[in-house]
């Protein structure tokens, strides 16, 4: 994959503010006001850039961002050719990315702009990643019970470090972003392919807001997807849970076998049950269609990485109103 390099400019850095949107009518003019008000307020000490990932909006989105390229020449609009995911997008956005600070965000307004300039005042310490973690955020009690539990599981079964309570919302440096943009693999967590980079991360904190308007474009069954790349990408144990169970459940069998052969032996009478016998089917049954299932988990997203399909097409790149692709 190509790697994007910054613009040369002796006197102020480049930041690229990148953010994925995907059927975002309602809410793409102030995304773009918000972002354009805290890079205005930046434009003594940086340049700045906006590089909005197109998911394939059919709602009328795509035709208000290329309107406003007209206006603004910061802003670069990266087209995708259908909806390729939430993952995907910010991928594409990336790969077109030309600052010495790329900003990841998301596009609903949830991850706040105006937090920018503390992520940038983190980035001076050294830090090539700075992430920006949620100490309170906005949904309904389900999702907020649902994203607490996601976030201590893959924290537990992670074989590395992912820290929990952080989501797109970061900055890295150049040299970070051009890492994550060589790591291929389909099925991707952004979270744990930051912290599998290994450079060195600062952080900070700050409340989630709410969507700016309309309905979350993750849905429930996208969430739990999203949350089984993560732990099916980044974790064995699993795998290794259902082996231990399995041998507990033969250590337990053969306990039972071994006592009903010495009632036998000792001349006990020994009636067996069909609650017994039931129970025993049942549960051994199900641990094998769990294991199978487990194991089908890997083989699928093995069966995703040789196929090795691009993670995206691009359909046009906009910029000051006309097509650079």
């Amino acid at each position: 994959m190509t790697e994007a390099t910054p613009i040369e400019n002796k006197n102020r850095p480049m930041i690229s503010v990148v953010a994925p949107v995907w059927n975002e009518v309602e809410g793409i003019l102030e995304l773009h006001r918000r972002i354009s008000t805290v890079l205005d307020g930046l434009s003594d000490e940086y340049q700045g850039e906006i590089v909005i990932g197109d998911d394939g909006s059919t709602d009328g989105t795509s035709e208000i961002l290329l309107g406003l390229t007209e206006v603004d020449p910061r802003l670069v609009v990266v087209r995708l050719s259908r909806n390729f995911g939430h993952q995907s997008c910010i991928l594409a956005a990336m790969s077109r990315a030309n600052g010495d600070y790329v900003i990841l965000m998301d596009g609903d307004l949830e991850d706040p702009p105006e937090e920018i300039p503390n992520l940038l005042l983190k980035a001076k310490s050294g830090a090539d990643v700075v992430l920006a973690v949620r100490i309170s955020r906005q949904d309904v009690w389900r999702r907020l019970i649902l994203f607490g539990a996601f976030h201590r599981l893959i924290h537990f079964l992670s074989d590395f470090p992912i820290p929990s309570d952080v989501g797109t919302f970061c900055l890295l440096s150049r040299k970070a972003s051009n890492a994550m943009l060589t790591l291929g693999e389909t099925n991707r967590f952004l979270p744990g392919l930051r912290a599998w980079i290994g450079f060195e991360t600062s952080r900070i904190e700050y409340e989630r807001q709410g969507r700016y308007a309309g309905a979350p474009r993750q849905t429930m069954s996208r969430l739990f997807r999203y949350a089984f790349d993560a732990i099916f990408g980044f974790s064995y144990k699993p795998l290794r849970l259902s082996m231990y169970i399995g041998l507990a459940s033969w250590v337990i069998s053969a306990a039972y076998a071994l006592g009903l052969v010495s009632a036998r032996l000792l001349r006990i009478n020994v009636v067996l049950g069909f609650t017994t016998t039931s129970v025993l089917i049942l549960f051994f049954g199900g641990m094998s269609l769990m294991s199978i299932g487990l194991l089908g988990e890997y083989v699928a997203r093995i069966y995703d990485e040789v196929k090795r399909r691009p993670h995206y097409l691009i359909k046009s790149t906009w910029k000051s109103g006309r097509n650079i692709d």
